[in-house]
């Protein structure tokens, strides 16, 4: 018996994938896109940084209304969305409870944590994070 499970066991094993070993600048990344995605989709709150004797960067709240607005309006163009999702979702806002089937039939489906909002923000941001992390790293200094 005792053989057989090990002989279980290490099949099991070896289907697992190898560790992952992120270096220290990926997780850094990863956590400001995480958590600045979730400032503008959650708190709905700009993104906004500066490098020591630069301008400030970021993305606006201003900024991501258009890319989801954009976003939207190529799904209708393209004839992506079957049905009046637009309609009923301003139906239902102007009852200030919006129709969250409208709104994901009018954004698309997902797998991101915070949903096709979320990819279209860490979108805007991903190219601004090596930029954010080294305003941080500045401002540690200090």
């Amino acid at each position: 018996m005792n053989a057989a499970l090990k002989i279980c066991q290490e099949r099991y094993d070896a289907q697992l994938p190898p560790p992952v070993s992120e270096s220290a600048v990926e997780i850094a990344r990863s956590e400001w896109l995480y958590n600045s995605t979730e400032q503008l989709v959650r708190f709905g709150s700009d993104v906004l940084f500066q490098r020591h004797m630069r301008k400030s960067q970021g993305v606006t709240m201003q900024q991501f209304a258009t890319a989801v607005d954009e976003h939207v309006n190529s799904r209708l163009a393209d004839c992506e969305i079957s049905s009046s999702a637009l309609g009923w979702l301003l139906i239902s806002a102007s009852y200030c409870d919006p129709d969250k089937n409208a709104i994901a039939e009018l954004l698309g489906r997902s797998d991101h944590a915070f949903g096709k909002l979320g990819e279209i923000a860490e979108g805007l941001l991903r190219p601004l994070a090596d930029d954010a992390l080294a305003a941080q790293a500045e401002d540690d200094e200090l």
